[in-house]
């Protein structure tokens, strides 16, 4: 009788703590943080805080990605390259810096149907903090791991990176 009862509330627990997000319910979310959207289903474009961002999702292969461009990479010297790699170790935690097609990125990658609200919401946070952020603390919250390698470069400002405004539409 007790393995019984265990079962049931095990099989319930996992059904409460299942949830499955998908396009509809992640368009609802940015919508309801971002200052303006654009775009179709699983290819929205928006402004966070006055950051400019990218999320695209693929329903079918369970992926999803939240993306902001901070400038073309041919802007960025060897130390800001090495700073940018540290920091996807160090500062940056679930946003890493990425380059693509000429452009560095704060990006946020994630299986689509495992995605929470709270995940949602913390990596919108968390890449516009992660492209504000770069050049200076190079990072996508308060948090930081190995921390004391990073305290000698934020007293030492980089730098100036020069954010170009790129002719590249999303």
């Amino acid at each position: 009788m007790k393995q019984w009862i265990f079962l049931i509330l095990l099989s319930f627990g996992v059904s409460v703590t299942a949830q499955q997000m998908n396009n509809e319910t992640l368009g609802e979310i940015i919508t309801q943080r971002a200052d303006t959207i654009n775009g179709i289903t699983g290819n929205w474009q928006f402004i966070y805080k006055e950051i400019p961002m990218l999320c695209v999702t693929d329903e079918r292969n369970n992926r999803m990605r939240i993306i902001a461009p901070i400038t073309e990479s041919n802007n960025l010297d060897k130390d800001l390259l090495l700073d940018s790699m540290t920091a996807n170790f160090h500062s940056a935690l679930d946003v890493k810096y990425a380059i693509s097609n000429g452009i560095l990125w704060s990006a946020y990658v994630h299986p689509l149907k495992e995605l929470t609200t709270e995940q949602v919401e913390s990596a919108l946070s968390q890449v516009y903090l992660a492209a504000k952020t770069f050049g200076t603390t190079f990072s996508s919250t308060e948090l930081l791991f190995g921390a004391s390698a990073l305290e000698e470069k934020k007293e030492e400002p980089k730098k100036e990176v020069i954010k170009k405004e790129s002719t590249r539409k999303f």
